[in-house]
């Protein structure tokens, strides 16, 4: 496979979550980080669409996971896979969205980090110290005000069932095992939910699975992109 593989970070990350990644997969194939821009999920893949190749395969975290799902929505025809990571394709529940706008408002407050550390809880992490030092390097780089519309574009997320059940392409569905935000069972729901979808969960791991896992994420997704485009 070599088509250019996109890569989207997930809430208050960038280029540093996919590091190991982009070391390894761009060996064999042009690799590529988009940094999610606009004022929501769908604005965020339609400035991906303008900007991509005419024809990629995609892999999303978080945030980047829900970009993922609605380029997919707009432009199946331009996707030729798809890897999701720690991904809810279901919309916010309200009392998730209660917290959020809690955490915003720390935000707002100058508390940027304590409203990231509610975000991603360090008791779910393999590696809290190495995770959350990393974190915030990403975090104090991208601001509040990223935050903030990164945020919202999480709390307004539309439902994407409908998008996974005629994505007739291969995907990948992986989640940490120990993910308290979008815990194995929400990957499963995702998995049996895509015609072609496989799951991976990486046991001991939380959501930021780049961070936490870095080697393994690596190795599923190289075996994930030389995998055969045929689907049986």
């Amino acid at each position: 496979m070599t088509e250019p593989v996109i890569l989207l970070p997930g809430l208050m990350c960038d280029a540093r979550l996919w590091a190991h990644q982009l070391l390894h997969l761009s060996q064999h194939r042009p690799v590529m980080v988009m940094q999610p821009t606009g004022a929501s999920a769908t604005d965020m893949a339609a400035s991906l669409l303008d900007q991509a190749p005419s024809r990629f395969a995609l892999v999303g975290l978080g945030l980047g996971g829900t970009i993922a799902l609605e380029v997919l929505r707009r432009g199946l025809d331009r996707v030729s896979r798809i890897a999701l990571l720690s991904t809810d394709p279901l919309p916010e529940a309200p009392q998730v969205a209660a917290a959020r706008e809690a955490r915003m408002v720390a935000a707002r407050a100058g508390r940027l980090w304590q409203a990231l550390a509610e975000e991603y809880p360090p008791a779910d992490m393999a590696n809290p110290e190495g995770t959350t030092a990393r974190l915030r390097e990403m975090a104090e780089f991208l601001g509040e005000g990223v935050f903030l519309a990164q945020s919202r574009a999480m709390q307004r997320r539309p439902d994407q069932q409908k998008t996974l059940r005629r994505a007739m392409l291969p995907a990948l569905i992986m989640g940490g095992g120990s993910d308290t935000l979008v815990p194995p069972r929400r990957h499963e729901f995702v998995a049996k939910m895509m015609p072609f979808g496989r799951m991976k969960i990486l046991e001991g791991a939380g959501h930021l699975l780049p961070l936490e896992a870095p080697e393994a994420v690596t190795a599923a997704l190289e075996t994930f992109l030389r995998g055969p485009m045929l689907l049986v």
